[in-house]
């Protein structure tokens, strides 16, 4: 099929034709087989093309389809076999038991066992915005739908294609990918330059033809034609149309193609899922980052590290005795939060088939549920003891979770609240004591609560307060209450962090990247983590949500420079944060986001990072890049590779614009004086080959170096082209052309060539000179401004087969292809003169980089509101 496409070219059919045409006329007048090398020659260069673009295309439509499986593996949680456990959408089966939860996609079609509060967006299949409540009543689940409130067990009806959502999708064509931002300039680029190369095409066409018609006349030869002339003619507009093949840059876009191709591969292996090829490049230009704390600049491996309870705060090891817990409170205490701990969970403890105790839940809910089985507490007994009334899970803006149970002896019911401790303790107007009474709660106590939760906050404790009420059984339907509850406890976890996180936001600040922390927990605790982390600076500000969405425009624009933490920041929060960064400041935002109400935020950035491990499947959904260890410091390897793929592109375009040039201009020249070209149309497609695929692959596959990360970020509307890259290209340009004239009119005479076949020789020695030059171009392309282009050089084993490969082909078609490339054999001295020729382009590449250029203002990165460069980092700041 990849065959199929690349012959389509309508450069290359031309080419075809030419080639049949011109294997008819040459053994018509040169006869059998001296006759149809040329052709056959063309031919078989245009073969080789085909080949190399078809192999390259297949490799890389294989590498998209197992990056577009991962996309849409999802993992679920099922009940099987009598135990829960995690399984791949793709192995789900009819008669699984779905566990489905806020945020989660419904996997494939089903009818609801049971559950609480249950809502489900049908949107995608029914276009009705209102989220549907699912019930006894309505059981009926749908595969491709979001779950935007409560959770339930779900029994699988159908699977795959088999489902609602399956059917649908049988009945649209698949879209392609949209192109990137980058392949969209890249067009433009090549549209110009084809469009200079079909008038350099056309124009020595016209020259080739009138100096033949003119040298016929001057022979009184112009009535007389034979099928010699027709050759000649015929290899005119070979020639001709070969230029239009050789000026039109095809590997453009397959440079782009190959090295967003080659990013995503490392960045998969790099524990990063890109879903959009567009997102490869624009974190390069990203210019702010707005991340989490838990999970991303923490391990999200949480414990129960300190406990305040009957006004005593005791310290929890792993190791820690029950009894020297217990032993300050009554049972009646120790049952109420044993009760608290487990009926007031979305979690599940379960035994495998070893025998091990496994949690199945969020990272703060297990840490909470050791701390109950460390307790004495059995998850199945206290979570059975009670039937559950009602349930309000957990979301981002509310910041609590509740339930509602029947107690079994009374007939009464009771209330469980966990959550943000501020927000429960102001729920709260009565507390335990030690001997299981609800005592009220005075100011002077309520402030000593206060201060223990800050000292916890302060030690970079995440703390949670537990409270419950108990209320009588009334014949009305019973709502969840928001007041007079009695507080049990408050939970300090403790989530350490990510050892690698303080170097990778280093990385970040030295590379004119800002990192900003947007958290919903506790202020204290976010400003002690963002210090250790290093993104609290001594100059920075500290803000919480709450205060943020009041701040008038005005305020806005004086605060956001100086702001490096919001702490208790709801989604909508997020979501003003990172369109004031966009439309105001002009930044380049990437945003990192788990939940479901995280989407919008996630969606308005230039960059929506999603939380693999703890992120919603609605939150990965409208994410570019899916970050599959949660960790920050992907997050900025991600940052370099986004650069490394613009850097790529650029030496790309300075290597193929220099051959381009080059190629055109000596063809060019020699027509107009000469009535020759010195490169045959065999010739010019090994150049086009050796330019446009071998090129690509060179130095589109360079890994990035850590150099990258020590400069700004690049501009969002920087032209490709920079001044650094003409001066490069004109330079380079200028030596080439310069030789190769001075060759071709004065070659003769320098190499001391004589004979028949001089003017073969001379012609062979141009190819041989000009495709060593192309060889160090390359090489010099790898670095734009520094002068050591070998570094790293051997280390890249991609490059160096391209170069061996170059090589290698090169001696074939000399020396053993000549009857097909119109080559003869060269002498040793004249192979080592062409190599020395083409190696001394990069003593014209080292005197070219000392010569400075004017960087333009927009270079390097997006201005900031007051037309300065961005804030410095660290020290500096002040």
């Amino acid at each position: 099929m990849f065959v199929w496409d690349a012959l389509h070219d309508l450069t290359l059919v031309i080419l075809m034709v030419c080639a049949v045409v011109s294997i008819g006329v040459g053994i018509a007048t040169e006869g059998w087989p001296d006759g149809m090398y040329d052709g056959v020659g063309i031919v078989m260069c245009i073969l080789l093309v085909v080949m190399v673009t078809a192999i390259t295309d297949y490799k890389q439509a294989l590498q998209f389809k197992v990056l577009d499986k991962e996309k849409k593996n999802v993992i679920v949680q099922v009940t099987r076999e009598g135990s829960r456990q995690k399984v791949s959408i793709f192995d789900l089966v009819v008669g699984d038991v779905v566990h489905l939860s806020i945020g989660d996609l419904v996997p494939a079609d089903g009818i609801l066992i049971s559950g609480h509060s249950l809502s489900v967006d049908e949107s995608c299949l029914s276009g009705e915005s209102e989220p549907v409540d699912i019930n006894i009543k309505r059981p009926f689940l749908l595969s491709g739908t979001k779950i935007q409130d409560g959770y339930g067990k779900m029994l699988v009806t159908a699977v795959g294609m088999r489902t609602e959502w399956g059917a649908l999708m049988v009945q649209l064509s698949e879209v392609g990918q949209d192109e990137t931002p980058l392949q969209v300039k890249l067009n433009g680029v090549a549209t110009v330059i084809g469009k200079i190369g079909l008038a350099f095409a056309v124009t020595t066409f016209l020259a080739l033809l009138a100096r033949f018609l003119l040298v016929k006349a001057d022979h009184h030869e112009i009535t007389k034609w034979s099928s010699s002339d027709a050759l000649k003619l015929l290899n005119f507009f070979s020639i001709s149309v070969t230029i239009i093949v050789v000026a039109v840059p095809e590997g453009l876009p397959l440079a782009v193609t190959l090295s967003l191709a080659f990013a995503m591969k490392k960045l998969m292996h790099d524990r990063a899922l890109v879903r959009h090829l567009s997102a490869c490049e624009t974190m390069g230009s990203v210019s702010c980052i707005c991340t989490d704390k838990t999970g991303t600049l923490t391990t999200n491996h949480m414990a129960v590290s300190k406990i305040w309870i009957c006004e005593e705060t005791k310290s929890l090891q792993t190791n820690s005795n029950k009894d020297l817990l217990m032993s300050s409170f009554s049972e009646n205490v120790h049952g109420i939060l044993l009760q608290s701990i487990f009926q007031n969970t979305g979690s599940e403890v379960t035994k495998g088939k070893d025998g091990t105790t496994d949690i199945l839940g969020t990272p703060t809910e297990t840490a909470l549920l050791e701390l109950g089985l460390l307790l004495g507490g059995d998850f199945k007994t206290h979570h059975n003891e009670s039937g559950i009334v009602k349930v309000e899970p957990f979301n981002s803006e509310k910041k609590k979770m509740s339930v509602l149970v029947s107690l079994p002896d009374n007939g009464r019911f009771r209330a469980f609240c966990k959550g943000a401790s501020e927000i429960i303790l102001k729920m709260c107007d009565k507390m335990l004591t030690a001997d299981g009474k609800a005592v009220p709660l005075s100011e002077k106590k309520r402030q000593k609560i206060t201060d223990v939760i800050d000292g916890f906050s302060c030690e970079a404790l995440r703390t949670l307060c537990l409270a419950f009420k108990d209320m009588e059984n009334t014949s009305g339907a019973i709502s969840m209450p928001d007041n007079s509850y009695t507080l049990i406890a408050v939970v300090g976890i403790k989530d350490p962090i990510r050892p690698e996180v303080k170097e990778a936001v280093k990385t970040c600040l030295d590379a004119g990247i800002s990192v900003r922390m947007v958290t919903g927990d506790n202020i204290n605790t976010a400003k002690a983590i963002a210090r250790e982390c290093g993104i609290l600076t001594d100059y920075g500000l500290v803000i919480e949500g709450a205060d943020f969405r009041c701040k008038s425009p005005q305020e806005l624009e004086e605060i956001i420079p100086k702001l490096q933490v919001m702490a208790r920041s709801s989604p909508s929060d997020k979501h003003k944060l990172v369109t004031q960064l966009r439309g105001v400041f002009k930044e380049v935002v990437a945003v990192t986001g788990d939940g479901t109400n995280d989407a919008p935020a996630l969606a308005e950035a230039d960059i929506g990072l999603a939380m693999g491990i703890a992120g919603t499947e609605v939150a990965k959904e409208s994410a570019d890049v899916i970050v599959m260890d949660d960790n920050f410091k992907t997050i900025v390897n991600v940052a370099r590779w986004g650069r490394s793929v613009y850097i790529n592109i650029q030496k790309f375009v300075q290597f193929q614009l220099t051959v381009n040039v080059a190629a055109l201009m000596i063809n060019f020249i020699s027509a107009c004086i000469n009535g020759d070209e010195p490169l045959t149309t065999v010739q010019l497609l090994w150049v086009n080959l050796i330019m446009d695929t071998l090129g690509a692959l060179a130095l589109a596959t360079e890994p990035p170096h850590d150099g990258l990360m020590k400069r700004p970020p690049i501009g969002r509307d920087v032209s490709i082209i920079t001044k650094t890259m003409w001066r490069n290209i004109i330079g380079q340009s200028i030596y080439q052309i310069s030789v190769l004239v001075i060759l071709q009119f004065d070659g003769k005479h320098l190499l001391k060539l004589s004979g028949s076949d001089d003017t073969k020789t001379l012609n062979t020695f141009i190819f041989n000179t000009f495709v060593f030059c192309q060889v160090f171009n390359e090489i010099n392309s790898r670095d734009m401004e520094k002068i050591n282009v070998f570094k790293g050089m051997f280390s890249s084993w991609v490059f160096l087969t391209v170069m061996f490969s170059t090589v290698t082909f090169q001696i074939v078609i000399v020396e053993f292809l000549g009857t097909y490339a119109n080559t003869v054999p060269l002498r040793w001295e004249l192979w080592l003169a062409s190599v020395l020729i083409g190696a001394a382009s990069l003593v014209i590449a080292v005197i070219l980089k000392c010569i400075p250029v004017e960087r333009n203002k927009d270079d390097s990165t997006v201005k900031h509101h007051d037309g300065y460069e961005p804030l410095p980092s660290g020290p500096d700041m002040a």
